[in-house]
Order: C-alpha cells, then structure tokens, then sequence
C-alpha cells in the first residue's frame, strides 16, 4: 500500500513548494528538479522532516561539505518534535554506514560495485534500520550511488539541476532514475524566488540544455562587469559594498584557492565591521571549515564549493583565469550559470589584466560595464 503524505504547514514555504512537497508519497523513489532559485534545497529540508515522522531514520545528504552545513542550519530552524534528521555528506553517511575499510578506486572515489555487493549481501526488506535518504544537488553525484542508495535506503528522494552539474562524477536527471529504478516517480518544481528578473535573465545566457525557466518578477540593478588594477582595487571595492550594505551578506567566488587566501588576508586588514570568512575544503576543522553562512559579511569560496550557496552579493572576482577557455564549452558555461545564480540582489563580474576575457564579450544589455 502507497502511503500519501499527510499536509504539514509550513509557512516559509510559497504554494507552489507545498504543493510538489505534500504531494510526494512517504514512500518509493522520487527525483524532483527544478531550476537555481526554486528552493530545492528548502524542500528538501522538509521532505527529510516528513520522512523522518514516519519513524525511520532519515539521512539528508550533500557532496559539499559546506552545503551540508547550510543544509544543517536549515534543520535547526525546522524544529519538528520526534523528527530527527542528520545533515551528511556522502562521504560521511557512507563510511559511518559501510565502514571506513570501504574499498576506493583510483580516482578516489568509492569503488561502487564493490559497496552494491555488501549493499546486497545484508538486504533485508524489513529491517526498520534501513533509512531515508534524501539527496540535495544530486546530479553532483554519479549513477554508481545511486544504485547503492537503491538497496541501501528504505527510500531515496532526489533534488536535482542538471543545467548545474560542475563535478567530474555527475548524473542526469534520466540516469539518476535509471540508477534508482523503472518506478522512480518524476516531479518538477517551478519559479524563482532568489534572483532579480536581471541576474536570472543574465543567467539564461549561459544556461545550456534544459526547458526554459520561469523569469522572476522581481526587478533589481543590472549586473557588473569590472575591471580591477589588482587584489588590492578587489579588496577595496569589497569593502566599500559592505559598509553601505552592512547587513548584507557578501559572497565572493574564487577559481583559485592561493587567490582566496590573498583576498582573505588583505580583508583582514581592511577594517570590516565583520571578520571576512574563507572556506577551504582542504581543512579538517576550525575557522576555515566550520562557516556561518547567515551572518552578515564577506564569505570567500572556490566555485567548486558554491553550489547551494546564496548572498545577497555575489563577486566574481577572478574571471580572466577562465581566458583560454573556449567560450562555448559546456562546462565554462555552466560553471557561470551557477556562480551567478547565487546572488540574490546584486552580482558583479570582475576582472585583471588588458582586456576582458571572451566569455564576457556579447553580455551587451545584460551588464553594465564599470
């Protein structure tokens, strides 16, 4: 028997959101998609929540590190009394869950078939122990997961884009619901409640594939596209949008950790009401892991880590690292597609040297140049 969900209020959420969430069943696999700004993320807050009623345990899962701590704030708010929920990575669930003898490959990796064997080997359809899984950005993740989370969940709810897949292991949407199965149920989710009709109409000018998203009614200011004389002309302008916005919060997105660690220093010493934060996933633990990324202020991350992410302000600081790309490559495209979609308000791309790079040529009515 099917179990549907039973409708929870939830007043941070807009009807459409409710809708595609009360009418997911308790049960079975789903992939639900839907463009940046469509509250994927929120949703799948709260389909962990529902899930966890059910009296299963329930796993909401990220390959970011630093969504994972977004995802856990977003827990915290969602108090739900006999509704426990862990906010996981994958690598994190999977080695408390498998082991940490789990074999790996090459690539580093986990060696999938070898976890579907040990999946298989203790299958047991009614062993109240299996979880939930819930699943944010998971076309970051590839198809060998998802044939382990088949056997190894109770159930797998997937939130997906794949317009955003930035990894080299991703999936798409037809390959995730292959991975869990012929009666994965398809659902998508509409509208954009983060971006200004011009940061998302910006956007769609490096958007590849996929159906054409619904434009935000919200209006704002166009886009930037700036020149720097160098780290320090960055710094300074950083600054002087967070005095005038002091309760904003400042996302500024780096191709290149060695420039994060410059810009952070300099930042450091430029006199900002809050101290400037910097995320390397290359830390175990302390100030440059652990972010509160709901505090106002700067934020410096690489653009691998921003999927998930949103400010009020977003930079794009280095864009001439990306000159010799091909300016039609798939991957470039998407890479700006996602860095942009992070700003809610106002997004400037910055940039060194002579002349602009030749991905930002052809922007004219998108941007304003500064």
């Amino acid at each position: 028997m099917t179990l549907t969900n039973a409708p929870v209020l939830h007043p941070d959420l807009t009807p459409a959101q409710r809708d595609c969430l009360d009418a997911l069943p308790l049960t079975g696999n789903h992939v639900v998609s839907g463009p940046p700004g469509s509250g994927k993320s929120l949703l799948a807050a709260h389909r962990a929540i529902h899930l966890a009623l059910t009296g299963h345990p329930t796993q909401l899962l990220s390959r970011s590190n630093l969504l994972r701590q977004l995802l856990h704030g977003v827990l915290q708010g969602l108090t739900v009394p006999g509704a426990p929920v862990e906010a996981s990575t994958v690598h994190g669930w999977i080695l408390r869950d498998f082991g940490r003898d789990v074999p790996r490959t090459e690539d580093g990796w986990f060696d999938w078939k070898a976890l579907v064997r040990r999946a298989a080997a203790r299958l047991d359809d009614k062993d109240a122990s299996r979880p939930h899984l819930v699943i944010d950005e998971g076309q970051d993740l590839p198809p060998g997961f998802y044939r382990l989370a088949r056997l190894a969940a109770a159930s797998v709810t997937v939130f997906a884009d794949e317009c955003q897949r930035l990894t080299e292991t991703n999936s798409t949407l037809n390959e995730i619901a292959v991975a869990l199965g012929r009666s994965t149920a398809a659902t998508e989710i509409v509208g954009n409640h983060r971006n200004t009709r011009e940061i998302a109409s910006l956007a769609e000018y490096f958007r590849t594939g996929g159906s054409v998203p619904e434009m935000p009614f919200r209006s704002g200011s166009l886009p930037v596209v700036r020149r720097y004389s160098g780290n320090q002309d960055l710094v300074d302008h950083i600054a002087t949008m967070a005095a005038r916005q002091p309760r904003d919060r400042i996302g500024v997105i780096v191709n290149s950790l060695s420039t994060g660690a410059d810009l952070m220093r300099r930042l450091e010493r430029s006199g900002l009401a809050q101290e400037p934060q910097l995320y390397s996933s290359a830390a175990v633990s302390g100030r440059y892991r652990d972010l509160d990324l709901v505090r106002p202020g700067v934020v410096l991350v690489h653009r691998a880590s921003a999927k998930g992410l949103d400010f009020d302000t977003v930079v794009i600081a280095d864009t001439e690292t990306d000159a010799a790309c091909d300016p039609t490559a798939a991957d470039l495209r998407m890479a700006y597609y996602v860095m942009i979609t992070r700003a809610r308000e106002r997004l400037v791309l910055g940039w060194q040297g002579t002349r602009p790079p030749n991905h930002l040529d052809g922007l004219h009515g998108w941007v304003r140049r500064a």
